[in-house]
């Protein structure tokens, strides 16, 4: 009996142990992702300070984190000497019109290809996937001169035209189609009476609302940071995006690090927003994605 007893004991103490082991490695894990996390969102931090530094303070070491003196001046002079608010409604209007093209082809293609599946099919889906690994730069040029025949330039429309179709887009709707969305659904829809078009936007839709929340968050990213093509396009001040505007505080040699910092820190509104709101959709979508078949 005492040996039973020794032996329970033992084993409680083990357990007990393990359990304090797995409390020790859990807590070390959660203080490394804190410190990672404030790591990361350090930049952020001295960019939005800097915005309200004097140039004095900024050329300090040093640096200081929250401004001493702090100064709208920064703010004051890129809203009076550069037409900041019409670049931030393009790269919005941009972004907004992209990411919604972008919503529409995907769910669209992923839905064909995820659920009418023939060689056909595979072969036009590995086609869309080799895409992805092409350079835009390597199209950028012939699709500028067909812009320009379309007289296109210096509009929204034109930067538009190269951000129609995501081919991870496609990618991830599919994948999120082949595996939220049983067979048996549908079937039992046509069998109702349903047709194609009513099954896709009253079934399949509403069951791809994570899938589509990151899709929107990484499209809207896409067409709101880009620069090259929006470069491009847009020859006038006036059709510049964000992204493009903010090339005009650095020059050859001196970088206008207090109007720049000013201008960034309104760039990071509506991206931080849209991630915030959609966040939890675009782990969700995301994480589907990987699903064995």
């Amino acid at each position: 009996m005492s040996e039973l007893v020794l032996t329970d004991t033992q084993e409680l103490r083990a357990s007990a142990r393990r359990v304090a082991n797995k409390r020790i490695l859990n807590l070390g894990i959660d203080a490394f992702l804190v410190l990672f996390g404030l790591l990361m969102i350090l930049p952020l931090v001295f960019l939005v300070a800097n915005a309200f530094k004097t140039p004095q303070e900024l050329l300090r070491w040093p640096p200081t984190v929250i401004p001493t003196n702090p100064t709208l001046s920064n703010v004051q002079a890129v809203l009076a000497d550069t037409p900041l608010l019409r670049w931030v409604f393009n790269s919005f209007l941009f972004a907004i019109l992209s990411t919604i093209t972008i919503l529409t082809t995907s769910s669209i293609a992923g839905y064909i290809l995820g659920k009418f599946p023939s060689r056909t099919m595979s072969v036009l889906f590995a086609i869309i996937l080799a895409t992805a690994i092409v350079p835009f730069e390597v199209y950028m040029i012939p699709l500028y001169f067909q812009i320009k025949g379309l007289g296109l330039l210096n509009s929204v429309w034109g930067m538009l035209i190269g951000y129609l179709v995501m081919s991870f887009g496609i990618f991830l709707i599919r994948q999120n189609v082949i595996h939220s969305i049983p067979d048996e659904l549908i079937e039992a829809a046509r069998i109702d009476g349903a047709g194609e078009f009513w099954i896709f936007f009253i079934i399949v839709l509403p069951l791809l609302r994570g899938a589509m929340g990151a899709l929107a968050v990484l499209a809207f990213f896409q067409a709101w940071t880009a620069f090259a093509w929006p470069l491009i396009v847009g020859t006038t001040r006036d059709a510049y995006t964000i992204e493009v505007g903010l090339a005009l505080f650095q020059t050859g040699f001196t970088v206008d690090l207090g109007r720049l910092s000013a201008a960034s820190a309104v760039v990071l509104v509506p991206s931080v927003t849209l991630f915030v709101l959609l966040r939890r959709n675009f782990v969700q979508g995301v994480a589907s994605t990987g699903l064995k078949e």
